[in-house]
């Protein structure tokens, strides 16, 4: 326990610069005689910059290591160390490891088999549809569903993965008692529930703007792919997949509309050899997982759920991109109350989503 203190003190002073931590570590040996030693010893480290240097140890200064062991009694969340058998074994294997990860909720699924879904924060409804129904059709099959938990593709997987009853790991850029952004709050309980909340950095930490691009190779580093959904040519979820190109994970991206700015990212992936993602069928085939699962395919009644002719026909005619009312009336032939009403049902058993301006689209 007394090493584990001067452990997680360090982490703490380093929070987010886990490459600074292993040097240091090196050097000295054990995370105790790195503490105990004096600041003279800090300027044979190679690489330190002497501001950088002075900064970080008067942080170390500052550190109330009391504060620190109370992190360790702390009965709402876990503290796993690099060292813990828990620790999950694909992120001990990437280059700059995090030292410490804090825990809300199962610290057990962290070993399981994991697939990542990243994409843009301001997603199309087809992207969103495209993200939640891959995360469903994946934790159906078994597979725990990685993402950073921001708005729009993010969310989107979280939620389908939770929709199948399966599990699903929030990987955040501040500490795991801080909801952001805000209206995740009921997802983020949610997760914690059926996965866990996991970050690197302490408690109570903000989600600065820089947490984000170091986050994003734990989100990589967990899991045995990298599945990019939409995204821009300049994204954080395309340097996610470039990071898991780094960490030999395999990179997969579902194509889009090439008049779509959110999809130049992941086509461009596919164009440089990235495979192409149609179904969960797809990941589970590349990753050569044994699964029994059979995708739903669009105008099929999921998971055992009865339709009338009506339901059968809406299904029929939409898909992942949004469909306004006044064309699925129009292609339905139906009356606008017959197909309200069908629209109503296929909503409550999960099929369909309503979405602004009277505007639907498949979810399965």
């Amino acid at each position: 326990m007394d090493e584990k203190i001067y452990w997680l003190a360090w982490h703490i002073v380093l929070a987010g610069q886990a490459r600074k931590f292993w040097a240091i570590m090196k050097y000295f040996g054990t995370p105790k005689t790195a503490w105990l030693a004096p600041d003279s010893e800090f300027d044979s480290l190679t690489g330190s910059h002497h501001n950088k240097a002075g900064k970080m140890l008067e942080r170390r200064k500052n550190c109330d290591l009391f504060t620190v062991a109370s992190y360790l009694n702390n009965n709402k969340m876990s503290v796993l160390f690099y060292t813990d058998n828990r620790y999950p074994e694909q992120l001990k294997n990437i280059y700059d490891p995090p030292p410490v990860l804090f825990v809300s909720g199962r610290a057990d699924c962290l070993n399981d088999t994991t697939v990542a879904l990243v994409g843009a924060r301001k997603a199309t409804p087809y992207g969103l549809s495209v993200a939640e129904n891959l995360a469903r059709e994946l934790a159906g099959a078994g597979v725990t569903v990685v993402s950073g938990m921001a708005r729009g593709i993010d969310a989107a997987a979280h939620r389908g993965a939770l929709d199948a009853g399966g599990k699903t790991i929030a990987v955040l850029g501040c500490g795991v008692d801080v909801v952001y952004p805000r209206e995740n709050g009921r997802l983020m309980g949610n997760i914690m529930q059926n996965g866990a909340v996991i970050s690197e950095f302490p408690p109570g930490t903000p989600p600065d703007a820089w947490h984000f691009p170091v986050r994003n190779r734990i989100i990589s580093g967990l899991s045995k792919a990298v599945v990019v959904v939409e995204a821009a040519r300049r994204s954080g979820a395309l340097i996610t997949a470039h990071v898991a190109l780094d960490q030999g994970r395999d990179v997969m991206a579902v194509p889009g509309n090439i008049t779509s700015k959110l999809s130049r990212g992941p086509n461009e992936l596919i164009k440089q050899g990235a495979a192409p993602v149609l179904d969960a069928g797809d990941i589970i085939e590349e990753l050569g997982l044994v699964t029994t699962m059979k995708p739903v395919m669009p105008g099929e009644s999921a998971g055992g759920l009865k339709l009338n002719d009506n339901e059968k026909l809406l299904l029929k005619l939409l898909n992942f991109e949004a469909v306004s009312l006044e064309n699925i009336v129009q292609k339905s032939g139906l009356g606008a109350g017959e197909v309200m009403s069908a629209l109503m049902f296929l909503e409550v058993k999960g099929l369909v989503r309503q979405l602004p301006g009277r505007q639907y689209v498949l979810m399965r």
